[in-house]
């Protein structure tokens, strides 16, 4: 198989279902070597069958992304299988939602383990085998592709901790894009719309096929392509970006922006400050609603 992606070794958590399966299945349609990794060994198996029964090369790993020890697994699995490691796609997830004033402790490490840690994790292994190549004068053309997700842009109430563990991993991936480019890697993140295990019980009815056919918006099958061209070598002046993407459309979310100040030239007293604040109330470009309010 050929592609935008030949030759190249992928990494997608996840990958047994929604979302990732599409990526897997797209990144091995453009020619890529895919390592499949998600905790359900059955449905990572039959994503793997999927890409093998298509002529493309696969292999399934069930890793635990939120182990720093055991993630490296998963590295040294693409490496020792298909001779390198080019893209790490951190798509895995997981929601426990419950509104802030009742969410338990348990709810709340368990969002942040599988997504923020689990970015973490694995990414810090891959990072550290392409500096090493760089180091060794070997030329490195590597992505990290993570996950954000609306909630973690603009809020979304009754997620509280998947809303903060989404923005943690959207400001993950300005540092990394900022610090990871002498090495010849480039960061960007998704903020995808599709309908998927997780989205199935709260956006059933929106995000349900047509009934009468003709363009299904909510394929996560329409995320793929985007996610494939990023993982390219097409996309290595791309980065420090986090797009959205459903249906048919693409965008920049145009992150954090600072205002025009309010500038005493001096200290304030705390009476003056309502004043100051109602001026740049009025100057602003208000943020996008949170989900749900």
């Amino acid at each position: 198989m050929t592609g935008i992606c030949e030759g190249r070794v992928v990494i997608i958590t996840g990958a047994g279902g929604g979302l990732g399966r599409e990526y897997a299945l797209a990144f091995a349609g453009q020619g890529a070597s895919v390592v499949v990794n998600d905790i359900n060994a059955l449905s990572a198996e039959t994503t793997v069958d999927e890409i093998e029964s298509m002529g493309g090369k696969a292999l399934a790993n069930t890793s635990d992304i939120t182990s720093y020890d055991d993630s490296l697994n998963i590295v040294k699995a693409a490496i020792e299988t298909f001779g390198g490691l080019h893209v790490v796609v951190n798509n895995a997830g997981v929601c426990r939602d419950r509104m802030f004033a009742s969410m338990t402790e348990d709810e709340w490490d368990q969002v942040i383990a599988v997504h923020l840690k689990g970015h973490f994790c694995i990414s810090s292994h891959a990072v550290h085998y392409w500096r090493a190549q760089a180091k060794e004068g070997i030329e490195v053309n590597a992505r990290i592709i993570n996950t954000s997700s609306g909630a973690g842009l603009n809020g979304s109430v009754g997620q509280s901790n998947y809303a903060a563990a989404k923005g943690g991993i959207a400001s993950l991936t300005l540092n990394q894009a900022a610090e990871l480019s002498r090495y010849g890697i480039t960061a960007n993140a998704l903020a995808p719309a599709g309908r998927t295990g997780m989205t199935e019980d709260v956006f059933a009815d929106m995000m349900k096929k047509p009934e009468e056919g003709g363009f299904d918006y909510y394929d996560p099958a329409n995320v793929a392509p985007l996610v494939a061209w990023l993982g390219s070598a097409q996309s290595s002046h791309v980065t420090g970006r986090v797009f959205e993407a459903e249906g048919g459309k693409i965008s920049i979310a145009d992150g954090w922006r600072s205002t025009k100040p309010v500038d005493k030239g001096d200290k304030w007293s705390p009476e003056e400050i309502g004043s100051a604040i109602d001026q740049l109330f009025a100057q602003e470009t208000p943020a996008q609603k949170v989900y749900g309010s």
